[in-house]
């Protein structure tokens, strides 16, 4: 596994390691100055299928970092290439919003409710009992079941909301079928933003504040992994888990060529 030193391209998750909420994590905005300075390969990663990478890019923006929408790769986006590279040209009923819709789209994916290829169930802040009960009777005449990522719930500031992977597995438990999982921890999202950005593995790091999503998928695609203490993870939630990240740093702060780490 590469040192830190020998790392050429970076991934880097962004909610816990770049923001917190709508605020900038202090050295985020030098960490991406210097890669964009470097003329280092990097993508910023998020599980979040709602929103385009144009979304995003404005909305870290609004946080003061500033992260060209190209050098943003969402669960969406790698659902996406996937699909396109398993079924080109292929069709597929949509339970999401924009970013997934979009990102299919740009695709040269057709949407239709008439014997579609696959159906894919991304994040959503309406979900509708009468698109759930179309996506169970499509799978069950024989559509291939997708989802853009696991996680259970989502954060609201009256607290959490069911996401995708609890509308799966109420999916699941109506046809007997486990969707297939394209984001983290898969580490075909991970694959795939390599694969966007020109990257080796072997050369390329990666930056998150989970260890069951990041760290994991990080590991598994042979990446230098990197856990940042600004997030949800701290010493008790790294001990529950048999596997280690190579780094564990207080803040991407700590990543910059001054900055001390810690492992």
């Amino acid at each position: 596994m590469a040192e830190r030193s020998e790392i050429e391209c970076w991934l880097t998750d962004m909610d816990g390691v770049l923001v917190h909420e709508n605020d900038a994590i202090p050295g985020a905005s030098e960490l991406l100055a210097g890669w964009e300075a470097a003329g280092i390969p990097y993508l910023v990663l998020t599980n979040n299928s709602i929103f385009t990478a144009r979304d995003l890019s404005a909305r870290l923006r609004s946080s003061g970092l500033h992260v060209p929408e190209d050098r943003i790769w969402t669960s969406a986006l790698a659902t996406a290439a996937f699909l396109q590279q398993q079924v080109p040209g292929g069709s597929a009923f949509v339970i999401g919003e924009a970013g997934i819709l979009t990102a299919l789209h740009d695709a040269g994916f057709v949407m239709t409710e008439t014997d579609p290829d696959f159906v894919v169930v991304g994040e959503t802040r309406t979900y509708s009992f009468e698109a759930i009960t179309r996506a169970i009777r499509l799978i069950n005449r024989g559509a291939r079941f997708i989802i853009t990522n696991p996680d259970a719930t989502g954060p609201s500031a009256e607290g959490p909301l069911p996401a995708t992977g609890a509308v799966a597995a109420l999916i699941t438990k109506a046809t007997g079928r486990e969707p297939y999982v394209v984001g983290k921890p898969n580490p075909m999202m991970f694959r795939s933003a390599l694969n966007k950005i020109g990257a080796h593995s072997k050369r390329t790091g990666m930056i998150g504040d989970r260890m069951d999503t990041d760290v994991v998928a990080g590991i598994e695609a042979g990446l230098h992994t990197v856990l940042v203490l600004t997030g949800i993870s701290d010493q008790a939630e790294i001990e529950k888990y048999p596997f280690r990240p190579d780094e564990i740093v207080r803040s991407v702060a700590d990543l910059l060529p001054s900055g001390p780490s810690e492992s």
